[in-house]
């Protein structure tokens, strides 16, 4: 499994109707707190929560020191490739919010070739709206949702005035999740570029 592969990836929300899915194409040598970001973007969370993807029972996130050997790996350290090798498996979790506990399901498809010219990360692929944060997890998004389209509901009202005017759960700006996860890839790929050599009276400098 050669780190310079691309992973096809398909993310999917789990417990959460309607269906909310993405598909991204991810370089295997990602670190795993930029594949938090990377789905922070594509799916359209606002990155305002702890994390932690798992495999299996292993954990990387954010590490504390309070929590001792009872916390997350540090995710800045570990790379997919390393991951997915170590583990032997095609199927990681991705955690956000303790709170409201989204849970995603990350399976890896196949792998591919980078393709010359293109910049990695990059969404390929994006079905259904992003849950609102704050609202109680996959239950309270399905409640909230019942009571939306019940104008009977004891809630609609209250819960109407709450949420944005166009938020409609089966329509999503994809081209604009795309926009966020290009944005990512061209800065990751400003700071790995290495600088041209310069070249002065004594020939090339590397300065």
């Amino acid at each position: 499994m050669s780190p310079d592969a691309i992973a096809v990836l398909k993310i999917t929300l789990d417990e959460v109707k309607p269906l909310v899915t993405r598909r991204l194409e991810m370089p295997l040598s990602i670190r795993l707190d930029r594949l938090h970001l990377v789905i922070q973007a594509a799916m359209g969370w606002t990155n305002s929560h702890l994390y932690e993807i798992r495999v299996k029972n292993t954990r990387w996130g954010v590490p504390d020191p309070d929590w001792g050997d009872e916390g997350p790996l540090d995710a800045g350290k570990a790379r997919l490739v390393d991951v997915l090798k170590d583990v032997g498996t095609n199927t990681l979790k991705y955690l956000y919010d303790f709170g409201d506990d989204w849970e995603h399901t990350i399976k890896i498809e196949r792998f591919i070739d980078p393709v010359p010219g293109v910049v990695y990360p990059r969404l390929t692929k994006a079905a259904g709206r992003c849950p609102l944060e704050d609202v109680g997890g996959p239950w309270g998004y399905a409640e909230l949702l019942a009571a939306l389209s019940d104008p009977g509901h004891e809630r609609h009202a209250e819960l109407k005035e709450w949420i944005p005017e166009d938020f409609d759960p089966s329509v999503i700006d994809a081209d604009w999740l795309g926009e966020q996860v290009a944005l990512l890839a061209k800065h990751w790929s400003r700071k790995t570029t290495p600088k041209r050599p310069r070249r002065g009276r004594g020939g090339l400098s590397a300065s």
